[in-house]
């Protein structure tokens, strides 16, 4: 064999695998890791999108997002994460409750997590401090079990004359609990009767508002809940065949028909969401991220739904009111 020709096969042995594992760490991979279910998520996901895309990444371009979708199966979110650090992802993005980012934490201390939660990631051994999170996670906050009271304050200024209030939970939610506890201190702080129902499935929905009718509860509080979440229309006309004043999470289901929401805006914490997981794949590190608090509350309410259940809203809250759907 000549030399030169020994070099040039070498050359070309040699050079394969390289160019292999070049095309193969050429374009990241994203982990999405959610307790929910892909079509209610739909607008949180075009505003995790944004911020990936202020980090500089964009889907099918320049990064490769991986889904895996609980659907509110709590128990399947360890598979799935063990599914995605198996996979090697860049980055795991755990969203749809406190859940899915202990899950995800659980599953591996090395690989990147940003979460989106509404408990304490402390707490929950996700981060050493919210400040300086130490180790493989970081994320976004959401205060969404801290403001039940205001929610209730707001049933209250709508239907001052509801004896009784229903409050609806999900009791295989991770933070039904704490949620629980919340509601029951602010009404006692009002002198407020609550009557709490317990729904896990779509039977369990059916139940807890013929539940409602037959209490002759005056209002309904739904509680901030992925599964809940994900039966956002269903609810809404749950809520509007029995005739009952209810206050949501999210503004999506006052869009959808739903009387009031109060919440922290959930889309600008997918964005957050985004940009980290964008600046990780630049090379930041998750323990030099700060876990960020949402500052910003959303109130937003629906005259239209207002009128066919007979309410007048008062000015005072058109006034503090975010969003008016007329």
């Amino acid at each position: 064999m000549e030399r030169r020709e020994f070099i040039t096969l070498f050359g070309g042995a040699a050079a394969l695998p390289l160019a292999a594992r070049a095309q193969q760490t050429a374009i990241p991979v994203i982990g999405f890791l959610s307790s929910t279910s892909h079509p209610a998520w739909e607008p949180y996901l075009m505003a995790f999108r944004q911020g990936l895309d202020e980090a500089g990444y964009v889907e099918g371009q320049n990064v490769t997002i991986d889904f895996r979708w609980a659907g509110s199966d709590y128990a399947s979110l360890p598979i799935l994460a063990a599914d995605l650090v198996r996979r090697q992802v860049a980055v795991i993005v755990a969203v749809g409750g406190s859940a899915s980012a202990s899950a995800a934490k659980v599953a591996t201390t090395t690989i990147p997590i940003v979460f989106s939660i509404s408990d304490d990631p402390v707490s929950l051994g996700l981060v050493v401090s919210l400040n300086r999170p130490g180790g493989n996670a970081t994320g976004m906050k959401a205060l969404l079990g801290e403001i039940e009271g205001k929610r209730l304050g707001l049933l209250r200024d709508v239907v001052p004359t509801a004896h009784l209030i229903a409050a609806l939970l999900n009791p295989q939610s991770p933070v039904s609990a704490a949620e629980l506890k919340n509601i029951q201190q602010a009404a006692r702080a009002v002198g407020q009767q609550i009557h709490v129902l317990n729904a896990s499935s779509d039977h369990d929905l059916d139940a807890a508002f013929a539940s409602v009718v037959q209490l002759g509860a005056g209002a309904l509080l739904v509680g901030s809940d992925p599964f809940l979440n994900s039966r956002r229309d269903y609810l809404v006309s749950l809520a509007a065949r029995a005739s009952v004043p209810a206050i949501y999470e999210f503004r999506e289901y006052v869009v959808a028909g739903g009387l009031m929401s109060y919440s922290s805006n959930l889309s600008n914490g997918y964005r957050q969401v985004g940009l980290y997981a964008g600046r990780i794949l630049k090379g930041e590190k998750p323990q030099d991220l700060p876990v960020v608090q949402s500052s910003k509350f959303e109130f937003v309410i629906n005259l239209k739904t207002a009128k066919a259940l007979g309410l007048q809203i008062p000015d005072k809250l058109l006034a503090l009111a975010d969003a008016v759907i007329e």
